[in-house]
């Protein structure tokens, strides 16, 4: 068994400096991986990056991370990646990550992800150029997101996760106004993640939403927004391969 950590939406600042520090110190009995689901910092400044980097540095287990929209607001979400990047945090980006943990290789793909909407009700890339290339940059997310996690199937991982910012699917937008649902994930991750398979989905973004839900082929999806769990992080513990959901939609093992 894995205990996987995971938290997202946390928006920390410089008067924020020190609030997680000593819940985060306490992992090393908790979890063997932390995860952090995006929106780190309230504007994605260079001084909000540090106070994220501090809050992690050296702590008893990886940690791992996607940016989210906040983290693009300043304009350097480069600069963020970097900062964070130098504070021992792996953030990735249409890329993956492995770990070992318990004596099995864990993997995890990310992506910040991007809005678009769900099936029946998500967008298309037609139209006017600024449609196409909102929806355009949406399935770029998700293709990178499933090459990662093909990739991470590929160097034998035992257990695969898939992290993002936006939502692959609306179950876990429960309690968001309906209107903004195509702003706050796409379809397009759900689609990837069941291509590829994973054991885990993980996202953060939608402050009001509902903790679980499911892919269409059962791939088990936590929003992990800290507004949502209302706590410092929360734990998920994986079984391995046999609890894999096969491509059918059917839950495999007990």
């Amino acid at each position: 068994m894995i205990r996987v950590a995971a938290v997202g939406d946390i928006h920390l600042g410089p008067d924020s400096r020190g609030l997680l520090r000593p819940a985060f110190a306490t992992l090393g009995d908790a979890a063997e991986l932390l995860l952090l689901a995006g929106d780190l910092t309230r504007h994605g400044t260079p001084a909000e990056a540090e106070v994220v980097g501090e809050e992690v540095e050296a702590l008893a287990v990886p940690v791992i991370a996607v940016l989210g929209n906040h983290d693009y607001d300043a304009g350097c979400p480069e600069e963020v990646a970097r900062i964070l990047a130098g504070h021992g945090v792996r953030v990735l980006e249409r890329s993956a990550a492995v770990v070992r943990a318990n004596g099995r290789l864990v993997g995890v793909a990310g992506t910040k992800g991007f809005g678009g909407g769900f099936a029946g009700r998500g967008g298309g890339e037609f139209g006017e150029p600024e449609m196409k290339a909102f929806m355009r940059h949406s399935r770029e997310c998700a293709d990178g997101l499933r090459g990662a996690l093909e990739g991470l199937a590929a160097e034998g991982c035992d257990l695969r996760i898939a992290l993002t910012h936006f939502a692959p699917v609306p179950d876990t937008l429960a309690g968001e106004q309906p209107e903004i649902y195509p702003f706050l994930g796409s379809y397009l991750l759900a689609e990837a993640i069941d291509a590829a398979g994973a054991d885990l989905a993980v996202h953060g973004h939608a402050h009001l939403g509902t903790e679980r839900g499911l892919t269409a082929c059962g791939v088990r999806v936590r929003n992990v927004a800290q507004p949502v769990i209302g706590r410092a992080f929360a734990v998920y513990r994986l079984h391995g391969a046999e609890h894999r959901p096969d491509l059918a939609g059917r839950v495999m093992g007990p």
